[in-house]
């Protein structure tokens, strides 16, 4: 990993780590600098928003590439992505025959495996990280279209900006969203000061008997598309007791295109199986 990334994901860990040490954290209180007032945060945050995409539709070749242990695959495809109502990455095999497809909706989360005719088709409450995160549609959305986003909600507004917490001053503000005192998740985000583009997003759910789980979306070369600026670039890591996951997605030919029927229906022919035996077979493709 390059000495940027790690210093990248070492700052966005650092809320999680202030919140497992809150003895020591009171402790130093008096030696911390001056906090930017509510009305400056704000402001920042009103920034990041700015860059909003104002498109409804995003369209584009992608690279795709999975890592998982000592297996790794290299796929070419897709991604469609109509906003607040689905996004989709189609895999390729050969360079022009589907082999997977990756679809969400705001109902359910669609795994295709065309090559062994076998599909998942569940909740997001199915998947454990995405259960025990509360992780959504909306999230994952906001992770895409590289935006902020706030638990439970759709979109964030300006009435929520006061949730969200930055840390002024430096090249890179690091955004924290609020949460209870005693709750598991922490929500946070890397962002340019001057720009407000958000460069590292970093979602992680803490389980003391369990062991803690962290999903980090890091965004790379930026485009235009439309009036704003879209990543080309995005590297997912998800960590979690058991294992390592790590998804690479680079964009071509970024563009709008509406003309796309939003819902993949699954054929007859298809196996409905457990998120484990697809992802073992999508390894094999």
């Amino acid at each position: 990993m390059k000495l940027s990334s790690i210093l990248k994901v070492a700052a966005l860990a650092i809320p999680l780590v202030l919140a497992s040490c809150h003895s020591k954290k009171a402790a130093v209180h008096e030696s911390k600098p001056a906090t930017p007032d509510a009305e400056e945060q704000a402001t920042f945050i009103e920034k990041v928003q700015s860059n909003m995409q104002d498109v409804q539709f995003v369209t584009s070749k992608l690279k795709f590439t999975v890592e998982h242990g000592t297996q790794q695959i290299t796929l070419t495809g897709n991604l469609k992505m109509h906003r607040n109502n689905v996004i989709r990455l189609q895999l390729m095999a050969f360079g022009f025959v589907e082999a997977a497809r990756l679809e969400f909706t705001p109902e359910y989360v669609l795994l295709l495996d065309r090559i062994n005719k076998q599909y998942l088709k569940a909740p997001y409450n199915y998947v454990d990280f995405l259960r025990n995160s509360g992780i959504n549609f909306n999230t994952l959305q906001a992770l895409f279209w590289n935006e902020l986003f706030a638990p439970g909600k759709q979109e964030v507004d300006s009435t929520m900006f006061s949730k969200f917490n930055a840390v002024l001053g430096q090249e890179d503000v690091i955004i924290t969203y609020e949460q209870e005192q005693n709750s598991k998740m922490t929500y946070s985000w890397l962002a340019n000061d001057v720009s407000g583009r958000i460069r590292m997003a970093n979602i992680a759910y803490r389980d003391n008997l369990k062991g803690n789980t962290q999903l980090n979306w890091d965004y790379q070369e930026f485009t235009k598309l439309g009036k704003k600026l879209f990543p080309n670039v995005m590297n997912v890591t998800l960590t979690t007791p058991e294992k390592e996951v790590k998804l690479g997605i680079k964009l071509n030919y970024l563009g709008n295109e509406s003309d796309w029927e939003p819902r993949t229906k699954v054929s007859d022919k298809y196996r409905e199986v457990d998120i484990d035996e697809i992802l073992r077979r999508f390894m094999a493709l």
